[in-house]
């Protein structure tokens, strides 16, 4: 079982179903409500523990009851929560979600996600030179993010960079990373008009499957044939199933095959973390793929 450390978000998600989407000023009636654990962060640490790896948490929650209930929540999936600390007279970080025909409006309010700083992540060097994998994402400081890669260079361990909610990084980030892995917006804005890290690069496109370099030639997998019902998580799914077979010792291209396989599996269920996938899931999806 390969060591898997996250560095990222824990998120409360607050969704309101609505038939129509209110407007300014306007107060309407909601159809359901309903709370979940989010956050990109914790939603890949809980996709990486459900897929074998022993996955420690780096982040940080309110001392409010939503932080208590998000890392309680965390620790049932499998994952050490000792390096998540509560900030004091501070909120957890919250998504707003409103659902109304298959559209969706969303406020986050990072709060206790924005002090996961550089000095918070001082006090854990010990702990990312002795993960096989460290996987970041960008819902934290961006400086802190940079703090991690210069930690984990120092060390030399493998860091996989989820450059989402995208926007402009600088090359001192992105020549740190070993992979990089967008979806097909987050390419477009990132790196359209460059080949520079052509062979860090891993594309998630969906319906699609994943498109990667590797040796100075494109390869590309297909995506599986599944029921559609929710998205959500899909991105996260495949990164924190990237993180835990590589943790494991295994080649890129046998890594992206397993997180593309997982990724698939998540969408079959309503909610990010509520459709991840076990790994006897995806081995025997995979085992029946084979024979078709």
């Amino acid at each position: 079982m390969g060591n898997v450390t996250i560095v990222g978000s824990i998120n409360m998600d607050m969704v309101t179903s609505t038939a129509v989407f209110p407007k300014q000023g306007e107060t309407i009636k909601g159809e359901s409500f309903v709370t979940m654990p989010g956050g990109k962060g914790a939603n890949q640490a809980v996709a990486a523990a459900r897929l074998g790896a022993s996955v420690r948490m780096i982040g940080r929650v309110g001392d409010d009851p939503f932080g208590k209930i998000l890392t309680d929540g965390l620790g049932i999936e499998g994952v050490d929560v000792s390096n998540v600390e509560p900030v004091t007279d501070c909120s957890s970080g919250i998504a707003s979600i409103i659902l109304s025909d298959q559209d969706n409006r969303i406020i986050i309010t990072p709060g206790a996600n924005d002090e996961v700083t550089v000095e918070y992540i001082n006090q854990f060097e010990q702990v990312l030179a002795e993960s096989d994998v460290v996987l970041l994402q960008l819902e934290i400081p961006l400086d802190a993010v940079e703090r991690t890669l210069t930690i984990c260079q120092k060390h030399r361990t493998k860091v996989i960079l989820n450059p989402a909610p995208a926007y402009p990084l600088s090359d001192t980030v992105l020549s740190m990373a070993d992979y990089i892995t967008p979806n097909e917006t987050e390419y477009e804005l990132l790196f359209k008009d460059s080949n520079e890290y052509q062979g860090k690069i891993i594309v998630t496109e969906g319906e699609a499957g994943v498109s990667w370099h590797e040796a100075g030639k494109q390869k590309r997998v297909a995506g599986h044939s599944v029921q559609l019902v929710d998205t959500t998580g899909a991105g996260d799914t495949f990164n924190g199933a990237l993180a835990a077979s590589l943790s494991n010792g295994e080649s890129l291209e046998k890594s992206i095959v397993f997180a593309n396989a997982a990724a698939a599996l998540s969408v079959q269920s309503l909610g990010a973390q509520s459709g991840m996938p076990t790994r006897e899931e995806v081995q025997e999806h995979l085992s029946k793929k084979e024979l078709t």
